[in-house]
């Protein structure tokens, strides 16, 4: 790690950053991990990706949010993304001057932090966004599992959709201004592909499905889904955000 950076008081609301060896400005990346909105899962698991995306020529923030038992949930761990969002890009270029392009940014998710960041790309100016096997769609994720994750998160119990939901859910908030890709692996045991298909084929966004690969296969470094995330990444930060 080369810079812890923190994006608001909460000890839960900062980044570790990784900077590439070049010292020419870079595309910046912001990670929003999964684990299910769980306590303990955190940014930890994806730490590796971001090492090697930063190896590659990409400034990499690994970004920690508040979870569900750590001053999460509903409103606040939707809080923390669009902060860390808004505020990152120019918390790291004043920390590391001269070393990052707030304005190639990208936002790249894996499950629930791919659900994240497909939320984050209908904000104002939103960026281009990367989701690796998210939960694309809350209330369908909901009804499948009512005690799950999305009701950690979001609450609702066995026999209710809250109105909050279409809020935050990717399925219910349209087509994003931003492009969006989809990465899913075609043998995920631990979210069916259709979440991703159906999201993607609704909002006309491209959608990679990984031979062969499992739910962490997506985030692994040269892993299976590794060339063509650089690629993706790589023609992704060529658009400066306004």
């Amino acid at each position: 790690m080369d810079l812890s950076v923190r994006y608001g008081p909460e000890p839960d609301q900062f980044a570790d950053v990784f900077l590439p060896a070049a010292t020419t400005p870079a595309p910046l990346v912001l990670v929003l991990h999964g684990g299910s909105w769980r306590l303990d899962v955190d940014r930890g698991y994806v730490e590796p990706l971001a090492r090697a995306l930063a190896r590659h020529g990409f400034a990499v923030a690994n970004v920690e949010y508040r979870r569900p038992g750590g001053g999460g949930g509903w409103p606040e761990t939707f809080t923390d993304t669009g902060l860390a969002v808004d505020t990152l890009p120019g918390l790291i270029e004043a920390a590391a001057p001269g070393r990052v392009d707030p304005a190639r940014l990208v936002v790249l998710g894996h499950s629930a932090g791919g659900t994240l960041a497909l939320w984050a790309a209908h904000r104002p100016g939103a960026p281009g966004v990367v989701a690796l096997a998210p939960v694309a769609a809350l209330a369908d994720a909901h009804r499948r599992d009512p005690e799950g994750p999305v009701d950690r998160l979001l609450g609702g119990g066995p026999d209710e959709v809250p109105e909050r939901y279409a809020e935050v859910d990717p399925a219910a908030l349209g087509t994003p201004p931003g492009p969006v890709v989809l990465f899913h692996g075609e043998v995920d045991s631990a979210l069916p592909t259709k979440l991703s298909s159906d999201y993607a084929d609704a909002i006309g966004a491209e959608l990679v499905l990984v031979p062969g690969a499992d739910h962490l296969d997506v985030v692994v470094a040269d892993g299976p889904a590794w060339p063509a995330l650089v690629d993706t990444l790589t023609k992704m930060s060529t658009v400066e955000r306004s």
